[in-house]
């Protein structure tokens, strides 16, 4: 524990515990189950929980929208979610941890070869529903349309879609386990993945947690993570 202003405890801690809030649908951040989780997300919880010298308490979902929709309703204290402007209003955000990549995959025999062949008309991008690059691409796609599904591959292999997106990590995986699929290595967003709280915290609150995330960034703790859970350190985000 480190000395916490005793308002940041009350603001961010109410209940005498810390509430986060994890995204066990992206595997790059958090595995295991709601009973167990883990990865650099949950570290990072209980990082933070320490410093406040309070315990943590675990609320697990299957999506970035359940897991925000967590705290905006007061069930959760912190979140994990990709800083997209769609999200910025309602949440403050830290510097970000770690950044990953949304990348596209197609049908082996697809004319899709780049990111700009997929974003044409006529062309249909399975995605999942409120993750970042539902969001991403939702506001900034010009002639592609989504398909929105529970799964973005689910979407895609329900047909009606000429390509899925996803996070490099797990989308790559998909590809090498499917030989009808192909991956488009070039990416098309980088997706900071940042830890959140509400809007109405005080600005003692944010600051508290901007600074411990840019500390369990310096002294190593985030890059473990990284490394414990099987993912590389090389998605540790440069210091803010």
């Amino acid at each position: 524990m480190v000395d916490v202003d005793v308002d940041v405890l009350a603001d961010l801690a109410p209940t005498g515990a810390l509430r986060a809030s994890i995204n066990l649908g992206n595997p790059v951040l958090a595995q295991g189950s709601a009973d167990a989780p883990g990865g650099v997300t949950v570290e990072i919880a209980r990082a933070v929980a320490d410093r406040l010298g309070v315990p943590v308490r675990f609320v697990c979902f299957d999506a970035a929208r359940k897991s925000y929709q967590a705290m905006a309703s007061g069930d959760a204290d912190i979140c994990f979610l990709a800083i997209e402007p769609a999200r910025e209003a309602e949440v403050a955000f830290t510097a970000p941890y770690v950044v990953i990549e949304g990348v596209f995959a197609v049908p082996q025999g697809s004319p899709l070869h780049t990111v700009a062949d997929v974003d044409a008309p006529g062309v249909r991008i399975a995605v999942k529903q409120g993750s970042a690059y539902d969001l991403y691409l939702t506001r900034t796609l010009r002639h592609a349309t989504l398909v929105r599904g529970a799964e973005s591959i689910d979407a895609f292999r329900a047909g009606g879609a000429e390509a899925v997106a996803g996070i490099r990590q797990p989308l790559t995986a998909t590809v090498d386990e499917d030989p009808s699929l192909r991956l488009i290595d070039e990416r098309f967003m980088q997706i900071r993945q940042a830890v959140g709280t509400t809007r109405d915290r005080k600005p003692g609150t944010v600051e508290f947690l901007h600074s411990t995330v840019e500390a369990l960034k310096a002294d190593g703790t985030v890059a473990a993570a990284l490394r414990r859970s099987g993912q590389s350190e090389s998605l540790l985000a440069p210091p803010a």
